[in-house]
Formats: structure tokens, C-alpha cells, sequence
């Protein structure tokens, strides 16, 4: 059952973005339920497994169902965070993991770029995600990973903090994405991320990890502030003149 989305997110929210739709933290896309945390952190369950992308522990991990499977992205703490993979990780249960976070994850099974396998009965391919403009914070090709893990027979691209790069906006027959914006030193701009967006024609869109001011004072337990909007709506009205469905969630709760 979704939860009323009016509860979790503010009517300003509602607003400005009125052309997209608002989910709350429980969704669903055909038969796979999904649960939305916080900036990149989510939850994906079909038919009684469940999967955690970049658990983290500024969640509230209290809604978190033990995962049967975690998926990492980058080495970043929002991202690779050891206390929220305890926390939500069942005994046993394998921990998939960009080259970067193999110091941190011993036991974690590394998935290079381009690697396709089955793990814990999910099929997971591991997607570039990469930087071409130079600067901090950088991630250079081949250290981090996006995801498509294909569940229920649809395709659910994860696609991790990258630029518009010739392997993101080629990936195919994706039905859902969750897709960063608002990435630092411009790398994805509203505009960027609809033009690459265009190009992918999934089913559905999440916008997730696009609000960076949120997230730098919040882990160390500063005020949380308001989150941002920029761009949502710009997005939104862009992806819906071409059918694609843009789904807003409340990564950033007060």
C-alpha cells in the first residue's frame, strides 16, 4: 500500500513541481515495490527479496527490511556507509561493490564496469559512472558503478553519479531510472540530465542525489536544510511532453 504522499512531502514541494508525480516512501512500479530513503539510498523488493542500494545511515533505517542483497555505487560515505550495511545486511548476504570499495567491504564481491552476473538469484550488470570535467570531488572512469538489475523481467538502471557519458546515455529497454542532478561543478545540470534522459527513453524516472548543500551538514548531525527544488520542474515538464514518467520522491526530509 503507498503512503499518502501529503504527509511526507511540504505543499511548496507539491507546487512547484505540480506537472510530475509525488511519491512518498513506499512506491511501487509494476510488481516491485520501492522504498525511497535518503539522497541515493533505496530499496528495491519483488516477490520477497529485497535489495538495498547505498544504505545509509542518516535513513531512517528503522523502515529498512533486512536485505538479501546490497548493491554499492562509489566509496563516497553516502554511499558506502559499513554501519548501514550492518545494519540492513542479512547473515551471509552479498555485498556488490565498485573497485574502490574493496578496502572497506573486505568480503564484498567486486564488479568491474561492464561485469554481468547473477548474484543472489538477481541479474546485475555493473554500469560505468564517471566524470569527464576535471575537478573535486572527481570520480575517474572505472572506479565507481551504476546498475541494472533486472527484476521481475523489468529493467531498473541505478545509474550512480556520472556525467552524460556515451555508456549512460546508450543503456537500452530500461524501464525505470533513478538518475542524478544537480550534480557538483555543473556535470549535471537540469539540462544535461534531460538531453541524456531523452536518449535513454526509460518508462519512469526517479531524480535522486541532487541536493549536495542537504547533505553536507546533515551527517554530522547540523541542522537539515531546506531542500532544494532547482530543476524538478524543468525536468519534469521536459521528460512528460515525451511520455516519460517523472516520479519525485522525499529524498531530503526536514
Amino acid at each position: 500500500m503507498r503512503l499518502p504522499a501529503a504527509i511526507l512531502v511540504v505543499s511548496s514541494f507539491l507546487t512547484t513541481v505540480a506537472l510530475a508525480k509525488v511519491v512518498s516512501w513506499i512506491d511501487t512500479y509494476a510488481d516491485i515495490t520501492i522504498t525511497t530513503f535518503t539522497h541515493s539510498d533505496i530499496q528495491l523488493e519483488h516477490q520477497g527479496k529485497v535489495i538495498h542500494i547505498d544504505p545509509w545511515s542518516v535513513s531512517d533505517l528503522s523502515q529498512a527490511k533486512p536485505a538479501d542483497l546490497i548493491l554499492i555505487t562509489d566509496d563516497v560515505n553516502h554511499h558506502l556507509d559499513p554501519k548501514a550495511i550492518a545494519r540492513v545486511r542479512k547473515p551471509g548476504a552479498p555485498v556488490a561493490i565498485a573497485a574502490n570499495g574493496r578496502a572497506q567491504v573486505p568480503d564484498g564481491i567486486v564488479l568491474a564496469n561492464g561485469d554481468a552476473r547473477e548474484i543472489a538469484g538477481v541479474r546485475i550488470e555493473a554500469t560505468p559512472a564517471y566524470d569527464i570535467k576535471p575537478g573535486e570531488p572527481y570520480h575517474p572512469k572505472g572506479e565507481a558503478n551504476g546498475y541494472i538489475v533486472t527484476l521481475g523481467g523489468k529493467r531498473i538502471y541505478i545509474a550512480g553519479v556520472t556525467e552524460c557519458v556515451p555508456e549512460v546515455r546508450g543503456a537500452k529497454n530500461i524501464d525505470v531510472v533513478f538518475f542524478a542532478m544537480n550534480v557538483p561543478l555543473e556535470r549535471m545540470e537540469p539540462a544535461a540530465a534531460i538531453e541524456c534522459l531523452s536518449a535513454i527513453k526509460p518508462k519512469a524516472v526517479y531524480p535522486y542525489h541532487y541536493d549536495q548543500e542537504w547533505v553536507r551538514p546533515v551527517p554530522a548531525g547540523g541542522k537539515r536544510p531546506q531542500p532544494t527544488t532547482r530543476g524538478l520542474k524543468e525536468l519534469a515538464d521536459a521528460l512528460g511532453r515525451q511520455e516519460i514518467e517523472v516520479r519525485l520522491a522525499n529524498w531530503y526530509p526536514q
